[in-house]
Order: C-alpha cells, then sequence, then structure tokens
C-alpha cells in the first residue's frame, strides 16, 4: 500500500514549501477492537484539515482549490482494507501538485497543521526506529535486492533490480568439444554480471546509504568479492544459495541472525560510548535535560529506546508530565528531539527496550 521511506525521500519532503503546506497526522492501530475507529479518526481529521484551508484569509482561492484537490487524492489511496492492517500512523502531506501518504510502525499524535513545510519529524523517528537495511541476493543468473525493516523484507525494483542473463552458452556445444568450456563461475560473462550486480548496488547505497547484508551461494559471493566492492564494505556476508529468487520470508529468516548479531554489537557500542561520555561529564539522561541539550545543539550522539515515548507541556523552564490532551500538551516531543538531532548534526541510535531505563529512557553524550 505504501512504499519504504528512504534518505531520499525524507530530504526531498523536508524541503520548504510555499504555504499552505498541509499535515494530517493520524494515529491508527494493528489490532481490533481499536483499529475499528480509525477510518472515523481519519475522515475527522482530514474535515479539519478542509475547513483551516478553507477559512485562512492567507490562502488564495487557487491554492485552496488546488489543495483541497491533493486532500481528496491521498485520501483516496487509503484503502479500507489496507487501513484495517496499517501500523501505528498514517500521516498524509498536501500542498498545491503534490501529496503524499505513508504508513508508519510508530504512534503519532492526531494533528493538523498548516505551513511552509511538511511536519515530517514523526516520519524522520519512524524511519529510524525501523533500522532499515538492504538484502543483495545474488546468484550466477540473478541479482534481487530487498529492502528489510523489524518485521519484513520488501523486494525492490530500483536500480535496475532485479538483474538476470540467460546461463545459455550459444557457443557450448564447440568450447566442451575443444575442452575450452569454463565451469559457471570462471565463466566471463558471469564475472561480468556480477560487476553489473556490484555497480548497481554501489549505486543504490550511494543514493540511500544503509547497512547491506549480501546473500548468495559461497562461489556467488566469492567472484562479487573479487570482481567489486560492495561485498567487501557489506555489514554482513550470509553464504546461502537459492535465494536470488526466493520468496520475502525465506530472504528475511536467512539474514535474520546477522541483523539480531549487528543491532547487539551497535547497542554495546553505544553504551559503552555514553559510558565514556558520563565519565567526561559530557553526558544528558532525561527526557528535560536532552531537550535543553539538543535544542542547545551540544548533542553529538543521542540514544533512545526504541519504544519510548511521552507526553510532556513545556512551563518556560523545564519539560513537565502530562496527559495526552491536556492544553498544551505536546504527545510527539521525543520525534521533535530525534528530528532537532538530526538538524544539528547529531547521530541517532534507537537501543531495546529497557537498555535506559535507569536514565530515563533517553540519553546523550554531549560535544562539550
Amino acid at each position: 500500500m505504501y512504499p519504504d521511506l528512504s534518505a531520499q525521500i525524507l530530504s526531498e519532503l523536508r524541503r520548504p514549501r510555499g504555504y499552505p503546506a498541509v499535515s494530517v497526522l493520524v494515529p491508527t492501530h494493528r489490532r481490533e477492537p481499536e483499529n475499528a475507529q480509525d477510518p472515523v479518526r481519519l475522515r475527522n481529521l482530514l474535515a479539519e484539515a478542509k475547513d483551516l484551508v478553507q477559512a485562512d484569509p492567507a490562502v488564495s482561492r487557487a491554492d485552496r482549490i488546488a489543495v483541497l484537490d491533493q486532500l481528496d487524492q491521498a485520501a483516496s489511496q487509503i484503502d479500507p482494507v489496507d487501513l484495517a492492517y496499517a501500523g501505528d500512523g498514517l500521516a498524509l502531506f498536501a500542498a498545491p501538485g503534490e501529496h503524499h501518504v505513508w504508513s508508519l510502525g510508530r504512534t503519532v499524535p492526531a494533528r493538523v497543521v498548516l505551513a511552509e513545510t511538511f511536519v515530517t519529524r514523526n516520519l524522520v523517528a519512524a524511519q529510524l526506529a525501523d533500522q532499515p537495511y538492504w538484502v543483495l541476493a545474488v546468484a550466477a543468473d540473478h541479482a534481487s535486492l530487498w529492502s528489510g525493516g523489524p518485521e519484513r523484507v520488501v523486494e525492490q525494483d530500483t536500480g535496475g533490480f532485479p538483474l538476470t542473463r540467460d546461463l545459455e552458452d550459444p557457443d557450448a556445444e564447440r568450447k566442451e568439444r575443444i575442452g575450452d568450456l569454463p565451469s559457471t563461475f570462471r565463466d566471463e560473462q558471469t564475472r561480468q554480471f556480477l560487476r553489473d550486480v556490484d555497480t548497481a548496488v554501489t549505486s543504490v547505497l550511494r543514493a540511500d546509504p544503509r547497512p547491506l547484508y549480501v546473500l548468495g551461494e559461497a562461489a556467488a559471493v566469492a567472484v562479487l568479492e573479487e570482481v567489486g566492492t560492495a561485498a567487501g564494505r557489506a555489514t554482513a556476508v550470509v553464504r546461502h544459495g537459492g535465494l536470488a529468487q526466493g520468496s520475502a520470508e525465506a530472504v528475511r529468516e536467512a539474514v535474520l541472525p546477522a541483523v539480531k548479531e549487528q543491532a547487539e554489537k551497535e547497542s554495546a557500542s553505544v553504551q559503552q560510548e555514553l559510558d565514556q561520555a558520563r565519565g567526561r561529564r559530557q553526558f544528558a539522561a532525561g527526557i528535560d535535560e536532552v531537550w535543553q541539550q539538543v535544542t542547545a545543539g551540544r548533542v553529538g550522539l543521542l540514544a533512545v529506546e526504541e519504544p519510548y515515548l511521552v507526553t510532556v507541556r513545556d512551563d518556560g523552564d523545564h519539560l513537565v508530565p502530562a496527559e495526552p490532551g491536556d492544553r498544551g500538551a505536546r504527545d510527539d516531543i521525543v520525534d521533535e528531539i530525534i528530528e532537532k538531532a538530526l538538524d544539528t548534526g547529531a547521530r541517532v541510535s534507537f537501543l531495546p527496550d529497557g537498555a535506559l531505563a535507569g536514565t530515563g529512557h533517553i540519553s546523550a553524550a554531549l560535544r562539550y
């Protein structure tokens, strides 16, 4: 229903638009009975967005007509059946000449915003929390590219993938007679094919950098390593053949142990960096302290427990706990912190639930 987010897409969505750029954020639910109210909530928020556009004197007649049409087009993309299996939130964006719809694996507050930019912080946080990765599955005659996340992998048709070739050699009979028929992986056509695969995946990584897991039988991976550079720079290589044209679930299961191992390594590395920052007294912990430091641009590394979300309000000096729906409540303060950290050049890392329990579920190593 909805395409995967990428760094390139997020960059495009974050660029300034002319007023009004309309953002509609809709909390959704994965299970019954809560998801029964999702279509009603969506209709109500879309109606609110249209009312705001129509009532705003700063919106010209031409822009009003254009934006209302784009909101309708965005709504028409949302199939009721798909909505019943949505994630934890929807984001709809509309501006003159464009509309976008995204399903998120992270909850969002119910909001309608008219501005000169789309409200993307929830998308940024969701994309980071998903910790996306690429899987390149290779064989002598086929290479497929998969976008992976916590729960699934999806085959991609970007960057020229999938790549295929015919293993039939029209001159095979003559070569066999004279004893000059090379094995599949010594054949120059196979080597050239895998060079093309390496070039294609390198281009994808340049446009959308993510961890890369290479999946294939040992002989195919060996040639790929020999003729190119992508396999050598991969996060992990899984020597498992027969999956270049395999099912999504088979590909996911094959790389899952390597993905989990890498996540554990990264979590340990982040914890060590936070401990070192604490020893240097360049450390912040808890939502209020981290908010103050990230606002000042002092955060070098932000660490957040993956499921952590909290509602607060700003009393003028500090962030204090609040309930959703309270006057001045900010339901997505964690996502605000994440986007502000990225905007100031910080690294952001998501850790497992409970990893930062002793420091308020959110911590930071400071630059100075």
